[in-house]
């Protein structure tokens, strides 16, 4: 049995989708490959990278890239995980079945904080509500 590929886009490929494709890489590593990419390509958000590793996900082998290097990829599935990268998906991944599942921002949740302790628990609650949409839905999407 292949893997089905599943792409995990958002703005600026630096958080959230890099998470979610943490995720899928740790519970479903054996029936998905999983990317993530974005609009734009803002580098690793270390805090992203923090906050996983603490939950037993090693981001740094994963890097913060283009949509469009991903153009070549057969893609069974591709999933927008904030409104501005729904909104602006590139063309060639529309041919793909296209899902929006949308998670808060964690840099800007995380802007106000009083304390850095403060801004990691909002990337702490980003981290677990998209492990928990990865672990629990993203294998029914792809029957």
């Amino acid at each position: 049995m292949s893997k089905k590929n599943v792409l995990f886009l958002c703005t600026g490929n630096s958080c959230r989708s890099q998470m979610a494709e943490g995720w899928a890489r740790h519970f479903h590593g054996d029936t998905i490959e999983a990317y993530s990419a974005g609009i734009e390509a803002h580098g690793m958000n270390p805090n992203a990278m923090q906050v996983m590793k603490e939950a037993g996900v090693d981001l740094s082998e994963q890097s913060s890239k283009l949509a469009s290097a991903l153009s070549d990829v057969s893609l069974d599935l591709v999933i927008t995980v904030c409104g501005h990268a729904d909104e602006n998906c590139p063309a060639f991944l529309t041919e793909s079945k296209l899902v929006h599942v949308g998670f808060d921002d964690p840099p800007k949740l995380a802007k106000d904080a009083a304390s850095e302790d403060a801004a990691l628990d909002c990337y702490c609650r980003v981290r677990d509500e998209i492990r928990d949409f990865v672990r629990d839905q993203l294998p029914g999407m792809l029957e």
